[in-house]
């Protein structure tokens, strides 16, 4: 089992649907005990998750951690800006590509590796409505293909 087992808290479809993702980093995040014990118990939202980096430190804004029922004074606030953790080389690489024109950061999932929460961070392109439509259309093609294959295999 060790360190590579990997539990999946929370996901960002949102974000695949919104972006393109060029590139995606893996981050530790600093949390307290109660948004810990809060993540084992699955209670994290990335929807409306962004991140930024300030003095070359890497935060992520917008992620929801529902407080711990037995936490009571422990619990923090659900929205607080968490800092992530993240090498110095790994911090430069992703200011210097987000200063190009259209990049942004966006976080994609939340998960356990081992006993250590992770989140993957991708740098991402924002997409245009047109293209949003096009995928949206790939996906009812994908979909029409499967139904009419699977009632091709049925008779």
């Amino acid at each position: 089992m060790g360190k590579s087992s990997i539990k999946l808290i929370a996901n960002n479809k949102k974000a695949y649907h919104d972006f393109f993702i060029d590139d995606t980093f893996e981050a530790g995040v600093s949390l307290h005990g109660t948004e810990v014990k809060s993540l084992r118990m699955g209670k994290c939202s990335i929807k409306e998750a962004f991140v930024r980096i300030e003095n070359g430190e890497v935060f992520v804004y917008g992620m929801h951690i529902s407080p711990y029922e037995k936490g009571n004074i422990f619990n923090k606030d659900p929205l607080r800006v968490k800092k992530l953790l993240m090498h110095r080389y790994e911090i430069n690489k992703l200011m210097g590509k987000i200063k190009e024109k259209g990049f942004t950061l966006v976080p994609l999932k939340v998960y356990f590796k081992g006993s250590l929460v992770k989140v993957e961070i991708g740098l991402a392109r924002g997409k245009k409505l047109y293209d949003k439509r096009e995928d949206i259309a790939k996906k009812d093609q994908r979909r029409e293909a499967e139904k009419e294959f699977k009632i091709r295999n049925l008779r």
